[in-house]
């Protein structure tokens, strides 16, 4: 038992080496002088054990007394920078402004003056249907219209001599040199003449009316841009026959690419939370880094439903002014509902509802300058983890504690301002990290 107590003293008091080998030195002599030879083997092996026990249980004790606190919590050095709570979703971008050419006449398509990717101007032309059978058309539409052009002025000459004749009767009834009947006969002759000049007037129009709409088919066999912009489809190729009776065949798509539209889907659980209005970017898959600015547009009321997921069609146009964005890319988009500028960051599970009971009764941590969170409590720290964190914390006071300088764990009550919570996809993006912005949005 003297052995053994020694050896604990020693240990407890944590002395330096030099005294420790000494007391102990001392004890193998004293137990050496009351021991047989034969036994001072064993009584020193029992003598280190002791002492490696000893040793073990105040180690235990020492670190259990120093690290009570970092068992029970976890740090989080508190940081600055930007914070952002984003609605995010997918899009495909579309150009703005764009239109389908087509033919309004039926015919081989003779030649086609543009391609994929061509610039063009308003009223440039580019394409030709064969001209060949409208052509004929209102080459016999001005035939039908100068004949009868010419009956009418055969109809005018019968007219005139209706009408003197007409006069030579009345002159002689009144001096009872011709009869009732023969001016009877010059009176009909005169009407129908005249009614006769009215039938060939209206056919003039007829026939004029088809040629015009004759002149206007033989126009269409020339298809010119309506727009200026870029020709983004092409659905006919050249020598292939148009048939325009049922459908207006679609020649080619030309747009305006200089503004682009970005068409995301959002679902109906998001869409409550956008406004037009709102700030929004989106990133494409070929270069992540680099963010396009806009403005919400417009939210369409009327949703699609794919797989039972109802989706609204969110609307926003981005300047395109060096072409970079083109038609069908996909964008990665993030609504902006909340954001914050150069503030004070600390992990959602840092946060304790005011009013709680947030002080630590534990030992102190020694981690100085962070925000402490239970570890056991990954979100909100009580019964309430099932609540969306924005709606409990947001604009509300809070409580956090924080590690002092000296190692003990405070309660201070804080306000929170923006809250993302673990779910968003995107993380707090420092400011010296911020992608910049593309020129001329």
């Amino acid at each position: 038992m003297r052995l053994s107590n020694v050896t604990l003293v020693n240990v407890k008091s944590n002395q330096g080496v030099t005294e420790s080998e000494m007391s102990r030195m001392d004890c193998i002599r004293s137990v050496r002088r009351f021991l047989p030879r034969r036994r001072w083997t064993r009584a020193v092996a029992v003598a280190a054990l002791l002492a490696v026990a000893a040793g073990g249980v105040y180690g235990a004790r020492a670190l259990t007394g120093r690290d009570d606190a970092a068992r029970n919590y976890t740090g989080a050095a508190v940081q600055r920078g930007d914070l952002e709570d984003t609605v995010t979703s997918t899009g495909i971008l579309q150009p703005r402004d764009y239109v389908d050419v087509g033919t309004q006449v039926s015919g081989q398509l003779k030649a086609l003056h543009v391609e994929i990717g061509s610039p063009v101007k308003a009223g440039q032309l580019i394409a030709e249907i064969d001209p060949t059978v409208y052509g004929s058309r209102v080459d016999a539409d001005e035939a039908q219209l100068r004949t009868q052009q010419a009956q009418l002025q055969d109809k005018q000459a019968q007219l005139a001599l209706a009408e003197q004749q007409h006069e030579r009767q009345v002159n002689l009834m009144k001096e009872n040199a011709t009869t009732q009947e023969q001016l009877q006969t010059a009176e009909a002759a005169l009407r129908s003449a005249t009614a006769q000049i009215g039938v060939l007037k209206a056919q003039l129009e007829q026939t004029q009316s088809t040629l015009r709409g004759d002149q206007a088919n033989l126009s269409y066999t020339k298809i010119y841009a309506p727009m200026s912009g870029t020709v983004v489809a092409q659905s006919a190729k050249q020598g292939q026959t148009l048939n325009a009776n049922q459908q207006a065949p679609v020649v080619v798509r030309i747009a305006d690419l200089s503004t682009m539209t970005v068409q995301s889907q959002v679902s109906e659980a998001d869409v409550s939370s956008l406004r037009p209005g709102m700030r929004v970017y989106f990133t494409t898959l070929g270069d992540a880094s680099k963010r396009w600015y806009g403005t919400l547009r417009q939210i369409n009321p009327t949703p699609e439903t794919v797989n039972s997921v109802v989706l609204y069609d969110a609307l926003f146009d981005v300047k395109n002014p060096d072409g970079a964005l083109m038609t069908q890319m996909t964008a990665q988009v993030f609504f902006v509902t909340a954001e914050a500028r150069d503030a004070v960051l600390v992990p959602v599970g840092a946060l304790r509802p005011a009013g709680s009971d947030s002080r630590d009764r534990g030992s102190a941590t020694r981690d100085g300058g962070g925000a402490a969170a239970p570890r056991a409590q990954a979100t909100t720290g009580d019964a309430g983890a099932s609540v969306d964190v924005r709606a409990r914390f947001a604009n509300r006071p809070a409580v956090v504690r924080v590690t002092k300088a000296g190692g003990e764990i405070e309660a201070r009550d804080v306000r929170v301002g923006v809250v993302r919570s673990s779910s968003d996809s995107a993380r707090p993006r420092p400011r010296r990290n911020r992608p910049p912005e593309t020129p001329g949005r």
